[in-house]
């Protein structure tokens, strides 16, 4: 999560806008969404909250009222050069709250976003690695984990809200080899207490294709973002494939349409590699997204790495209005 008061000092001080002014950007600047709602006291994983429903509504409205807001299919296949800039709007994942919350925003303010959806959570609902681990943690009556085979060092649970201990074990699956994730699951599973995420509240963590579908009628862009959600590069190109061209065809059945678009899940420089953009010009996608922060400038195009910003639920106002004038400034955010 950012620190805001460097923002706010540059701001309130007109700094942020002269700065802006004098180191004036072009490219195509990206901000990446995942849930919109309260995730106070969920036992998932609460750091995909980016905004409430009020704080989501108000950036939208000064985002319209300072600059163009484009789809995917707007922007141009070759590298541009000039002042052009171009502001894209993005949620991944596909969590039902898109449909439920995000879409009438976008929709009352007459603004089209992009929604990269992992289709075997669609098609199967279930709950994705990230919330289960959360939830295990969270659920677990144990102080914390001792070193192991997973973790070279223990890991307290960090009392009430174990946002610490979550951000570690997650980060420890980013990492592993994609053939050591279920094993790393389970001994969790087995280490907390908690025992394999069975029951709950499920079927509607997730849209549904219907949902989709009239997200799509009303001027939405539906892209993929795998049918899993593995981190891609931890994986063999032959399942890279599978993860890949299944998402595009399950996209190609339900809308009738291809699979243009793509988001790398986990999204960092080390979550895709050669294999994975193969198998992106295999299937002729046209831009793909990554998630490492920072906006993708003209003079050093790269189509199938368009970076995105995250925005995190401690943005405000004055956040919104320092990444239209130095989107430099959020190279680092994760």
């Amino acid at each position: 999560m950012t620190s805001t008061m460097p923002i706010r000092l540059l701001n309130r001080t007109g700094l942020g806008s002269l700065l802006g002014l004098a180191f004036q950007w072009s490219g195509v600047l990206c901000l990446s969404y995942h849930r919109i709602g309260n995730g106070d006291g969920s036992l998932f994983d609460r750091e995909l909250w980016s905004a409430s429903a009020d704080a989501f509504d108000g950036q939208v409205r000064y985002l319209k009222s300072h600059v163009d807001i484009v789809a995917p299919d707007d922007l141009p296949d070759q590298p541009r050069s000039g002042r052009d800039r171009f502001l894209l709007l993005a949620f991944d994942d596909g969590y039902r709250d898109n449909y439920e919350t995000a879409f009438p925003i976008l929709r009352h303010h007459g603004v089209a976003a992009t929604f990269f959806i992992s289709t075997g959570y669609i098609d199967a609902p279930r709950l994705p690695w990230w919330d289960e681990i959360a939830w295990m943690v969270r659920s677990s009556k144990e102080p914390g984990l001792a070193a192991g085979t997973w973790l070279p060092e223990p890991i307290a649970f960090d009392d009430p809200d174990r946002d610490r201990a979550v951000d570690a074990l997650l980060c420890t699956y980013k990492a592993l080899p994609h053939a050591s994730t279920a094993a790393y699951l389970e001994s969790l599973a087995a280490a907390t207490g908690s025992g394999r995420f069975a029951s709950g509240p499920v079927d509607d963590h997730w849209m549904t294709w219907d949902m989709i579908r009239d997200m799509r009628r009303s001027g939405m862009v539906i892209g993929g973002h795998t049918v899993n959600h593995p981190v891609l590069a931890k994986q063999t190109p032959e399942e890279q494939w599978e993860e890949i061209s299944g998402c595009a065809a399950r996209i190609a059945d339900e809308l009738g349409e291809p699979m243009r678009y793509f988001s790398y899940p986990v999204g960092q420089e080390d979550s895709f590699n050669r294999h994975t953009r193969a198998c992106l010009q295999r299937l002729g996608v046209r831009f793909a997204f990554s998630y490492y922060g920072g906006f993708r400038r003209f003079e050093e195009w790269d189509s199938l790495d368009v970076r995105r910003v995250s925005i995190e639920r401690d943005l405000d106002l004055d956040g919104v209005s320092a990444l239209l004038n130095l989107p430099r400034l959020f190279g680092a955010i994760r």
